[in-house]
């Protein structure tokens, strides 16, 4: 007897089913399917919501571009306008940094020169009379001071030399207190000097005369006991003692220093 061909089909899918579920028990399509359209749907909710914000909001983006766009252009009209305005200023600004600059490269000049120049005074003082050495000791001092500004440098600097000027074109006369190599302890002398060339001294006590000038080691005195009369002379013409005249006494002009006054 021959099965009709649908009433095969019938019986033989049920079959494949069966053997589908025996082959693989644990797999279940329905709950991977229904899982899958879950995360879509949610998905798919997820993408309308923004959707629906941006279109809500977005005018007002737009907007709120448009407002910083209009503001921006605002401030570069602005910033174009002060640039305009203020290039002289950036151009005068410019000149006086560099006027400022070069300023700074003289005074650095000017300070080493005048760091130099009080070196040389420096070497130099023990060469002075000692009258005017002595009147200067606060100058020189304060010169020593490494904290000067140059300003203050600069105007001990100019009173030290003012005062060796004016020293150096007078004739200057009066007691002091010596110490002479050679001699016991400190005397009390009569002085007058020729500007910074050279001095005599005279100890009118015992008629002694010593003859001063700078030399090697600084200043010195040299014992003239040929010098003792016209030097007590000269002081006294000098201090209206006596009538005005003529003295010889000894000096010795354009000699090397510390070379023996003449006799």
């Amino acid at each position: 007897m021959k099965v009709p061909l649908l009433r095969h089909a019938r019986i033989f899918a049920p079959l494949c089913l069966v053997a589908a579920l025996g082959a693989a028990p644990d797999a279940d399509p329905l709950k991977s399917g229904e899982k899958a359209a879950g995360e879509w749907i949610t998905t798919r909710l997820e993408t309308a919501r923004l959707e629906s914000e941006w279109l809500s909001e977005r005018p007002l983006l737009e907007s709120t571009v448009d407002g910083l766009r209009e503001r921006a252009a605002t401030l570069e009209e602005k910033r174009d306008h002060l640039t305009a305005k203020t290039a002289k200023d950036r151009e005068d600004a410019d000149a006086m940094r560099a006027k400022n600059k070069a300023a700074a490269d003289d005074l650095g000049t000017a300070e080493a020169r005048l760091k130099a120049l009080v070196g040389k005074l420096a070497e130099l003082r023990p060469m002075l009379p000692p009258r005017l050495s002595a009147a200067l000791e606060l100058p020189y001092r304060s010169l020593a001071n490494p904290g000067l500004s140059v300003g203050e440098r600069m105007q001990l600097t100019i009173a030290v030399l003012n005062r060796c000027s004016q020293f150096n074109r007078t004739v200057t006369c009066g007691e002091e207190v010596l110490t002479i190599e050679g001699e016991q302890g400190a005397k009390s002398l009569e002085v007058i000097y020729w500007g910074l060339s050279h001095a005599y001294a005279l100890d009118q006590a015992t008629g002694r005369a010593w003859y001063g000038s700078p030399g090697p080691r600084g200043w010195q005195w040299e014992p003239r006991p040929d010098a003792a009369r016209p030097v007590a002379r000269l002081i006294a013409v000098y201090t209206d003692k006596a009538d005005p005249d003529f003295v010889a006494v000894p000096a010795s002009l354009g000699r090397p220093m510390g070379e023996a006054p003449g006799k």
